[in-house]
């Protein structure tokens, strides 16, 4: 896809433009989140992300238009294993629930710059070196393994403090209490750091572990950066509002971390698949259309048998709740 600067600046802006809109019109006051609000947001979200792909449909055709929607799916199922870590980060940090958005926003914004970085560095291996791609695949598909042996794992998830998190604790004087949206206080003549602004930076740095598998994961349904980036913008602003949609729900996805596992697979087969035929070897490869369906029905399956398996278990732990 050729896309030129102004293009690029003109991206950029409109996605500022439109986090900006997002924080004074329901953010800017520190607030619940009701159900009824994320969910409106998060209708909004997911609009803009289809009519991007529309636009890039109009500008360059289907196929960067597929391989966006086909990334945009792939980003924002990934972010929804975040969460998970999310929900107990603002547990550790108990943070009151009306400033869990404040937090979620800046803490995706930190994110997102993170994310530019690592996909202009992704970008410039992939450019550069064909054999990344083998790379890339090898790690998906380990990365797919693994997840499917941390989903038969009966331990209990906990969230443990990056290095990054911990050097700045250590070297910055914090106080552990709360003082509404500020960031920074003065108590006896120091400047001190508040809880708001750690778990901002845990939120944002965390977000990069996960960054380690959907990076590699998008480059293997496209190689085209502005493509990457901007499928990776749309799921994660569209993240904070999902938070509080499905974050009761979270726990009856109980077959999630499996779904993704195929899919992480499947994508990192089809990253091998592409090394070997950038390396010469007659290897037939996986074209946009077929990725975007195998990644929706693994999808729709994986929710349908979550849901379904979360009922039939609040049956059987309430036998007295089933209508005669």
């Amino acid at each position: 896809m050729d896309v030129s600067l102004g293009l690029w600046i003109g991206t950029i802006g409109v996605l500022i433009a439109l986090i900006v809109a997002d924080f004074f019109i329901g953010g800017r006051k520190p607030h619940e989140v009701s159900i009824k609000e994320a969910g409106v947001w998060t209708v909004v979200w997911v609009v803009l992300a289809i009519l991007f792909g529309g636009f890039l449909w109009w500008h360059s055709g289907a196929t960067p238009a597929g391989e966006f929607y086909a990334g945009y799916i792939t980003e924002k199922s990934l972010s929804v294993d975040n969460l998970f870590v999310f929900i107990l980060i603002m547990g550790k940090f108990a943070v009151p629930r009306i400033y869990q958005q404040r937090v979620l926003m800046f803490g995706v914004i930190i994110a997102l710059v993170l994310r530019a970085v690592f996909i202009a560095g992704g970008a410039a291996l992939v450019s550069t070196f064909s054999w990344v791609f083998y790379i890339f695949g090898a790690f998906l598909i380990w990365t797919a393994w693994k997840l499917i042996q941390d989903a038969r794992s009966d331990e209990d998830e906990e969230f443990e403090e990056n290095r990054l998190l911990k050097s700045i604790e250590r070297h910055f004087p914090a106080t552990d209490v709360y003082h509404g949206t500020k960031l920074f206080i003065r108590e006896n003549g120091r400047r001190l750091m508040t809880p708001m602004l750690i778990v901002m930076i845990a939120i944002g740095t965390t977000d990069v572990l996960f960054a380690l598998d959907s990076i590699p994961a998008i480059f293997g349904l496209t190689q085209d950066p502005y493509i990457v980036f901007t499928a990776n913008a749309f799921a994660l602003m569209g993240l904070r509002q999902l938070y509080f949609l499905i974050g009761g729900l979270l726990k009856k996805l109980v077959y999630l971390s499996y779904g993704l596992s195929v899919i992480l697979g499947f994508i990192g087969v089809k990253l091998v698949l592409h090394a070997l035929h950038e390396s010469g070897v007659h290897v037939p490869e996986i074209g946009i259309p077929l990725s975007l369906g195998f990644i929706v029905v693994v999808l729709t399956v994986t929710t349908v048998a979550s849901l379904m398996a979360s009922r039939k278990q609040e049956q059987e732990d309430h036998p007295e709740k089933i209508d005669v």
